[in-house]
Order: C-alpha cells, then sequence, then structure tokens
C-alpha cells in the first residue's frame, strides 16, 4: 500500500472509531486526533448551581438539575451543568464559607468532592461518575474552583504530585511540598482561610497547578469556573499559566473567571485571549438594584469590541453573572433553595433582554426541579436565544425620546449620549482600582511634610478651586518584635497607607465574597500584616497593590446620590438582516419610549434603513405593528422592556 493509501486509511479508522462512541465522546476523539473543536464559538449556555444551592449541594440534587437541564433545556441550547464553590467542604457543624480545617484533599494536596455529599466520589473517583452520568445525558460537565492551593493542604505540608513521573516532585535534590510554594501572605481576601496563591515561578508551584487540571481532565471535566483570580483579586500568573495547561491537555475545557469587582475593558484585555468568558461585574442577586448596575458596565464592554473577541481556543465573552430566576438560596448560605426569587415579572424580562443583547453566557441560577412555565418561555423565547447566539454589532442605542406624565402635563426627554456618561463636577473623592497601563493612573506624587514623615497625594484635583488634594500617610513600620522585623524585610520598598494618620490603611480588596455589582471600591480596614494592604509607588506615579498588581486611582463622585432611572436602548442586527432594537424603562414610574428609524443608521453604519420602511413587531406583547415609516415607539412599565424586531428589506 502506498503512503496515500495508508494515510487515507488511518483517517477513515480514526474517523469510523470517533463515530461509534456517540455525540459527545465522538468530540473527545476527533479532538484527540487532531480536530480540535474551536470552544465558546457563542456564548456558553447552561444552569449552575451557586444560585439556588449556596454550597451545599448533594449528589442526587445536582443530578436531579441536570436531567432537567437534559429534558428541557438541552434543545435550547443550553449544555452545561457546573457545580459551584466548595463541593469539597464536608457539612458539619461549624463548617461555612471561611471556615478551616473541613476540606477533603487527597495525599497530593488537591481538592477532591466530600464523599458524604458526593458517594460515588469514594474509592479515588473523585466526580468521574457524576460526569460519565452528565455525559450520557448529552451534557457537559462543569466545577468551581479556587485560586492556588488550599489552606488546609498547606498545613499539612503535603508533597507536590509530578505528573510527568507519578511520585512526588524532586528539584534540586530535595522533595518540594505544599508550603514550599504557597504564597500566605496572598490569601483570597473574601476566603482568607480557605486558599492562598501558589508561586508560579517556582517549577514546583507550576507542577501543582498542572496536577489539579490534570485531574480535573481525568474526572471528565469540560467547564472550569476560576474563582479570586480576576478583578479585584487579579492574579495574572494563574491564569496565564492554568491557560498554558489547559492548552497542553486532549481534553477540550472552558474557562471561565469570576467574579469581576471593579473590571474595566483595558483589565478584560490582558486576559481576553486566554479564557473563554470572564466576569465584568461582582456577583449578582435577585435585586433591581444590581439589574440596574449592569447597563453601564455591558455599555463599556459593547463599546470597547470585548464582546467575542479572539479567547482560549476559541472565543471569549464578557460575561454579567447567573440569571438568578426561580428558587433561590442566600449567599453564603447553609440553606438549598427555600425562597422565591423577588425579581418582578417585568424585571426578569428585562434582565433576560439585557443579557441576550450584551451576547453575556446564559447560566440559570435557580433550582429547575421548580421551573415553572413563565420563567421557561422566558429563558427558552427563540428570539432572544437568537440575539444571543448570532446577533452581531450589540451595543447600546442612544438616541431614544422618553415621555412620562409629570403632574399631569406630558415630559418629554431626548437622550442622545454618544458616549458613557460624564461626572459632573463633586465635592468628594473615591478610591478605585485600576489597571495600571491606563494613564489615568499616573496621578500619585510625594509630599515630605518634616524629617520623619511623608504623605502620597492625588495630583488632579479636577479643577476644584480651594478643594483640598486626596491624601494618604506612609506609615511607618515598628519592629519592637521579631515578627514585625520579618514582615519588614519581606515588604522592604512596599508602603503601608493610612487616612489622617490614624491606624486604618488601605486595603486593596474586599474581605468577603462581592454580592453587589457596585461594589467596586477601595476601602479602608484595621492596619494589619497583609498583602492586600501593601503598595508600591513607581516613578510614573502609579500606586500599585502588591495583591492584585492593580494600581489605585482617585474618582470624583456626585456628593449626593441619585436615584436610579432614566431609559436606556439596545441595537443588533441578525443574520438574516433584521434589526434588534430594545427598550428599557429603568424608571419607577410607566413611560413611553420612541426611537427615529432615521436614528438607526448613525448606531448601524452601513445599513440602509433611512430611505426604506421596515415592518417591525414587539415581542413580549407579540403585536405586529406594520410598516414604521417615521419612528418605533412602545409604553414600557416600570422596571420593564420592549424588544422589537424590524425587517427594513
Amino acid at each position: 500500500m502506498t503512503n496515500l493509501g495508508l494515510i487515507i486509511t488511518a483517517v477513515a479508522l480514526s474517523c469510523l472509531l470517533c463515530f461509534n462512541f456517540g455525540p459527545h465522546n465522538r468530540k473527545l476523539c476527533e479532538a484527540s486526533h487532531g480536530r480540535k473543536m474551536k470552544l465558546a464559538k457563542h456564548p456558553p449556555r447552561g444552569w449552575n448551581s451557586y444560585d439556588s444551592f449556596s454550597w451545599i449541594i448533594t449528589e442526587e440534587e445536582f443530578l436531579e438539575n441536570a436531567k432537567i437541564v437534559s429534558q428541557k433545556l438541552l434543545r435550547h441550547g443550553y449544555q452545561y451543568v457546573v457545580v459551584d464553590y466548595l463541593w469539597y467542604r464536608r457539612k458539619v457543624e461549624g463548617s461555612y464559607t471561611n471556615s478551616l480545617g473541613f476540606d477533603v484533599i487527597d495525599e497530593w494536596g488537591r481538592v477532591i468532592p466530600d464523599p458524604e455529599r458526593w458517594p460515588s466520589s469514594r474509592g479515588g473517583k473523585g466526580f468521574s461518575e457524576v460526569a460519565k452520568k452528565v455525559h450520557a445525558m448529552g451534557l457537559k460537565f462543569g466545577i468551581h474552583v479556587m485560586r492556588g492551593i488550599s489552606t488546609q493542604a498547606v498545613n499539612d505540608n503535603t508533597p507536590i504530585l509530578d505528573t510527568t513521573k507519578g511520585v512526588a516532585f524532586e528539584e534540586s535534590e530535595r522533595q518540594w511540598r505544599a508550603r514550599d510554594i504557597g504564597l500566605t501572605e496572598r490569601k483570597c481576601a473574601w476566603m482568607s482561610q480557605g486558599f492562598m496563591s501558589v508561586d508560579t515561578k517556582l517549577n514546583a508551584g507550576r507542577a501543582f497547578l498542572r496536577s489539579l487540571y490534570q485531574q480535573y481532565a481525568e474526572w471528565g471535566v469540560d467547564f472550569v469556573k476560576n474563582d479570586c483570580v480576576f478583578g479585584d483579586d487579579l492574579d495574572l500568573d494563574e491564569i496565564r499559566l492554568v491557560s498554558e495547561v489547559l492548552k497542553e491537555l486532549d481534553r477540550p475545557i472552558v474557562y471561565s473567571l469570576s467574579p469581576g469587582t471593579s473590571v474595566t475593558p483595558a483589565m478584560a484585555e490582558d486576559v481576553s485571549d486566554l479564557v473563554n468568558m470572564y466576569r465584568i461585574t461582582g456577583d449578582d442577586w435577585d435585586k433591581w438594584e444590581h439589574v440596574e448596575a449592569h447597563f453601564n458596565v455591558s455599555r463599556n464592554f459593547a463599546a470597547a469590541n470585548m464582546i467575542g473577541t479572539k479567547g482560549l481556543q476559541g472565543k471569549s465573552w464578557p460575561d454579567l453573572d447567573m440569571l438568578p430566576l426561580g428558587w433561590l438560596s442566600d449567599p453564603g448560605s447553609n440553606e438549598g433553595p427555600h425562597r422565591k426569587g423577588s425579581l418582578s415579572l417585568d424585571e426578569q424580562r428585562t434582565q433576560m433582554t439585557l443579557w441576550s443583547m450584551a451576547k453575556s453566557p446564559l447560566m440559570l441560577g435557580g433550582d429547575l426541579r421548580t421551573l415553572d412555565d413563565f420563567t421557561y418561555n422566558l429563558v427558552t423565547d427563540p428570539v432572544l436565544l437568537e440575539i444571543n447566539t448570532y446577533s452581531r454589532h450589540n451595543k447600546e442605542f442612544p438616541y431614544i425620546t422618553e415621555r412620562r406624565d409629570v403632574k399631569g402635563r406630558s415630559k418629554i426627554t431626548k437622550r442622545n449620549l454618544v458616549g458613557p456618561n460624564k461626572v459632573a463636577a463633586s465635592d468628594r473623592h473615591s478610591l478605585h482600582l485600576h489597571t495600571c497601563k491606563d494613564q489615568e493612573a499616573n496621578g500619585w506624587v510625594v509630599e515630605v511634610l518634616d524629617q520623619e514623615s511623608e504623605r502620597l497625594c492625588w495630583k488632579n484635583n479636577f479643577g476644584i478651586k480651594y478643594k483640598p488634594p486626596f491624601c494618604l500617610y506612609k506609615r511607618r513600620f515598628i519592629t519592637k518584635l521579631d515578627k514585625e522585623i520579618i514582615y519588614k524585610s519581606r515588604y522592604e520598598g512596599k508602603l503601608h497607607l493610612a487616612k489622617d494618620g490614624k491606624n486604618f490603611c488601605l486595603d486593596a480588596s474586599h474581605n468577603r465574597k462581592p454580592t453587589s455589582p457596585k461594589s467596586n471600591r477601595i476601602s479602608f480596614s484595621q492596619c494589619k500584616w497583609d498583602v492586600n494592604q501593601m503598595w508600591e509607588l513607581s516613578l510614573n506615579g502609579t500606586l500599585a497593590n502588591s495583591y492584585s498588581g492593580l494600581c489605585a486611582m482617585v474618582k470624583r463622585v456626585k456628593s449626593k446620590v441619585e436615584p436610579g432611572g432614566g431609559v436606556r436602548s439596545w441595537i443588533a442586527t441578525g443574520r438574516r438582516g433584521e434589526i434588534y432594537v430594545a427598550f428599557f424603562n429603568l424608571n419607577p414610574e410607566k413611560v413611553v419610549i420612541s426611537a427615529e428609524i432615521s436614528d438607526l443608521a448613525k448606531a448601524l453604519p452601513g445599513q440602509n434603513v433611512s430611505t426604506v420602511s421596515c415592518n417591525h413587531k414587539e415581542v413580549w406583547s407579540g403585536k405586529a405593528y406594520g410598516v414604521a415609516n417615521q419612528a418605533i415607539s412602545a409604553s414600557v412599565k416600570m422596571h420593564g422592556s420592549a424588544l422589537f424586531v424590524l425587517d427594513c428589506s
């Protein structure tokens, strides 16, 4: 047989072999034969256990929800079922989100499922049996993981697995252990007793992370949600290494980052090509103010052209977080689903519409065992899913008119917000974390007060006459104790900064998991030897935090907090040439929202809509309006939305 014949025969055999594996395993087989499938070609869609079960979900409860996804939602593109955090924590008295000593780890310091809640994991099987059952349903299996290494593994000083040899990792004629790689000064800020970063500069640290993700692949994991490595808790070294390891694996695994408090498009550019989805807000819960907070951030990422950019072996997507629809639990609770979500039906439509127009991943959070008809019809609405999957040119559409009755009189407001809202002059400063690459972060200067004291001041006073500058005071190290001498040596060249010289220091991260998309400001907390409170001033005037590597910036905010409200709109084009326009009413009363047909061309260059007639219909009412010659308009309820489909062909 010729060489060409051998090649053709080999390819044919490999294809036949893969065909006999069934749909899911066939894809894996094809990947292993060199035909790597593209990851996250469209925004991923599925279900996550966090909103409904917090951390206490059992194997039985998880598989019950997975079965419903398979039976009712898979045909609508919902394919991932994800176990959220602390699946390795024993649910016993004294165990909670930030407790210490209740985690189950293997001999190599890697967390493994709690056998009481996940009985099929006994005998070293991990999640492999659960993954098999999920795959048999036609679904893909995902897990939540934390940054670095567990505190429990460091305390136990477990050896590190060398996956290339199957034995303990050795280098420089010694065996390396957990205490050698764990960075105790880089603990996860909101789970300080649970996890810390590993030193990725060490081969032993890299070996440990590699052993984690190889184990996940062996279990049959298809999706990993990596927590406490992004936003305020940025650990770019770990993200880069994990991305590198995932590329090496035969098994394709979608890589997700969470949460995203304080994330900006500039920060996201550093990770977008390393991952497949990344959170751009804190945790979203069933509160209207949480939904409302997503409008600005989603607008900014769309304007920065971050939707569907190049990602890890495929594409990456800004993630607005899970959809808290249906029966829920509470953040950090030790109780499963026990209450109905508090968003009104109109607010749920608004949330689902924004998530779809912004092309966010759609991860349902409620307990699917109590899935009602309204929620089912909402999350499977064919127009929304079409928009979420295939639409293009998605962006905020600013050319809209708002009309409402004010004390019996009609009031019309024309909006023309080409860019983000500009903040008016203010009399209050606010500290925020930001990427150090931004020139706006170069704003700190040193002022010498006397021979023993200095302060750092933000040089930009926003042009406000007689306004004193915002300053932080260098806190002196007291080295009377041996422990303090050690810390001073470790943090040589770093700054401990206090406000007004008191014992409350600038702290770059939250001490609990962020539960609000708005909680993105730096805080002051009791001064301690913590890397979150260590800062480094560069010659160019940036003030970088030693925990995340992000820089502190001073922004001005309004002295009075104005109530939420106003109207918003988004626009996108469909794969058949249709135009989608969504109106959102953030006001506490009903308003009429309108848009001129001629203005659509301003947002969609190249679309010939100003000289043609557009047939249009509204999705939620089901009403066909016919030809819109001049404008489209809808009366929209409080916190509600209207979604138009226009055919201008």
